[in-house]
């Protein structure tokens, strides 16, 4: 087992999160979603083989951070980033029409939840000197 988490860990983490938030939806139309509701698609087998590939991932990654965070830690995350999004617009530095822009920021913080849910051992044992039941060798 490797023991050796660092910042790069983490952006690896983050990366497959964003990869997987951003290519499921995202505004800008070049998505699962976006390709399975364009005009003229017709569903085969290569979406079904896409959209079972990110299932699967999404799986994994909702389990692990369900598992990680718990429900709570998932809600304090979500209630953190709403609020920074809140100060955004309360500052003047996000308009509350952009909505574009608002759905790529919480689309971002999404995958930054996921990839928490995905380190979160890593970064306890990190703060506490903690490890969880599954870190143990026997």
């Amino acid at each position: 087992m490797a023991k050796n988490f660092t910042t790069g860990s983490f952006v690896a983490r983050w990366g497959f999160a964003a990869a997987l938030v951003f290519g499921t939806y995202n505004p800008s139309g070049y998505s699962y979603i976006g390709w399975l509701m364009s005009e003229g698609v017709t569903f085969g087998p290569v979406l079904a083989i896409v959209g079972l590939v990110l299932l699967i991932a999404w799986i994994i990654y909702l389990r692990a951070t369900l598992l990680s965070l718990g429900w709570l830690g998932i809600s304090l995350g979500a209630a953190l980033f709403a609020a920074i999004i809140w100060l955004l617009v309360d500052i003047g530095w996000l308009s509350i029409h952009s909505t574009g822009v608002i759905a790529y920021l919480a689309l971002l913080l999404l995958s930054i939840i996921l990839a928490t849910g995905m380190s979160w051992s890593h970064i306890r044992r990190r703060l506490t000197g903690q490890i969880d039941v599954d870190d143990v060798e026997g």
